[in-house]
């Protein structure tokens, strides 16, 4: 199970906790946050975690979360996901983007256009 402090790595977020203290480092070490908000049940998000775990591995100074809509069923509310991978850029706890949908090139570019921004 990776830690939180790994990099290169998604990080599942499995608590309210875990969430909160992600997005706390964030806010503290400046750096951009890519959230999967997935479902085991969800046919595209089991299609585009092999790519979103290879970004993780690529950008090991982004960090890369999922977390579960029906394991934290408030976070995804909080956030106002309602579809199925849901993918949120976050910098310093603000959203920056959003992607709705398995969009590989669209979440690379998204990605790329915001580690400019990212690094201090």
């Amino acid at each position: 199970m990776a830690t939180s402090e790994s990099e290169g790595q998604v990080i599942s977020c499995h608590s309210v906790e875990a969430w909160n203290d992600q997005l706390q480092k964030g806010k503290n070490s400046n750096k951009l946050i890519v959230v999967d908000f997935t479902a085991s049940w969800c046919g595209p998000c089991r299609f585009i975690a092999p790519f979103f775990a290879e970004l993780a591995k690529k950008l090991p100074h982004v960090t890369f979360l999922k977390v579960d809509i029906d394991e934290l069923q408030s976070v995804g509310s909080e956030w106002k996901v309602e579809a199925m991978p849901t993918f949120i850029f976050l910098k310093e706890g603000n959203e920056l983007d959003r992607i709705v949908g398995a969009k590989k090139e669209e979440l690379q570019q998204t990605i790329s256009k915001h580690i400019s921004t990212a690094t201090a």
